[in-house]
């Protein structure tokens, strides 16, 4: 069965009636399939403007059933209006207006009561600049949109707020230098610039996350690949904590030999061991494992990678959070941040063509393991 309309057998009848059909053509998509299993809402109209097909998805959309709305004109059946309260079939006027005129592309509607969806329009000619004799319309729901936005909306909420308290911070401390600088003594005048200094460094580190969130949802987080050893890179991580203060014996690096050769971005991998690290310190207790083992690669077509567990010994994550860990603004304590680092973390180690895991470790913390790769430049290979 096609747009142009029902095929028939010997005796004139239907050939291929369906208990849909019973309805109207709802199969006249030409697809073969039956439009209830569609996604979205489809809306096909004959050449008079009367509706012979009206999916599932189109009833649940428009709160319209299909015996309601099969028969009707086009216009009666999807009231439809644009943001600024004019009927939209009136605008656009498919059976009429220019002859060369093939479709209408998506855009905001609003139906009865004000429900917000997005409609585009097919207009079916026989042949160019012959009159239209079907108008194909899909309507699809705004909640996937508006999540979108919601999400957006979000993440500027956020980074204004986390801007904002280093930059007041900033401003103030400059501020009162300038006008009294004589005043101060000079260990309180370096401990201003410290903290203008630290602040600074907040704003900078904010920054770069937007910008790679900026990259991993647009698809373009570059890798750079080269040699890397992990477990000297994990070994600086954990001499930068003690130099800061941590206690030695707080960490325990274990790394397991024979690594394969890795190749991956360092600056990212560092970034990577940076947040995982400092999540344990920061939001654990006890000690803080780090262990680095061979492993089969995630990858298919290689046979060997490497992975990272990094362990604390703290209250862990609540089962029911486990699945949003890597999502963005997810907190697992009340101690700061972004809550944007995991989902970070979690672009870095898939653009490297890897995986990462949340659970729990032995002795009861939280456990996170990424693995990544061989991943050898392709000239190499």
């Amino acid at each position: 069965m096609s747009v142009g309309g029902t095929s028939t057998g010997p005796d004139g009848r239907d050939a291929h009636r369906t208990p849909a059909s019973r309805h109207g053509d709802r199969t006249g998509t030409g697809l073969g399939m039956d439009p209830d299993q569609l996604p979205d809402g489809l809306v096909v109209a004959d050449e008079h403007g009367r509706v012979v097909c009206f999916n599932t998805a189109a009833a649940r959309i428009t709160a319209l059933s299909a015996s309601e709305a099969l028969g009707q004109h086009l216009d009666k059946a999807l009231p439809l209006e644009d943001l600024e309260g004019r009927r939209w079939w009136q605008l656009t006027d498919p059976y009429g207006g220019l002859a060369i005129r093939v479709r209408q592309p998506e855009r905001n509607l609003l139906l009865p009561g004000g429900r917000e969806v997005l409609v585009c329009a097919r207009y079916v000619r026989a042949e160019p600049l012959a009159p239209v004799h079907r108008v194909i319309v899909s309507l699809r729901d705004t909640e996937a949109r508006r999540r979108t936005e919601r999400s957006h909306a979000e993440l500027i909420a956020t980074v204004a707020h986390e801007l904002r308290s280093p930059l007041t911070s900033v401003k103030g401390f400059t501020a009162t230098l300038l006008a009294k600088w004589e005043r101060f003594t000079d260990d309180q005048k370096r401990l201003m610039l410290e903290t203008v200094d630290a602040d600074a460094d907040r704003v900078t580190r904010l920054i770069a996350e937007l910008l790679d969130i900026s990259r991993i949802d647009s698809g373009r987080l570059e890798v750079r690949r080269q040699p890397v050893d992990i477990g000297a890179a994990v070994g600086r991580h954990i001499q930068a904590y003690v130099a800061a203060g941590q206690p030695a014996e707080r960490f325990l690096l274990r790394i397991e030999q024979p690594l394969p050769a890795l190749w991956a971005d360092p600056d990212k991998v560092d970034q990577v061991l940076s947040n995982l690290i400092e999540n344990a310190v920061r939001h654990g207790e006890g000690t803080v494992t780090i262990g680095v083992t061979p492993s089969p690669s995630p990858r298919e077509g290689e046979e060997t990678g490497t992975s990272v567990t990094v362990s604390d010994e703290g209250p862990g994550i609540p089962e029911e959070s486990m699945n949003r860990v890597f999502t963005r603004f997810w907190r697992g304590s009340k101690r700061g941040g972004t809550g944007l680092g995991l989902y970070i973390v979690k672009g870095i180690v898939e653009a490297h063509g890897g995986t990462i895991t949340v659970g729990r470790a032995l002795v009861g913390g939280a456990e996170f393991r990424f693995t990544l790769p061989v991943g050898a430049p392709a000239y190499l290979a």
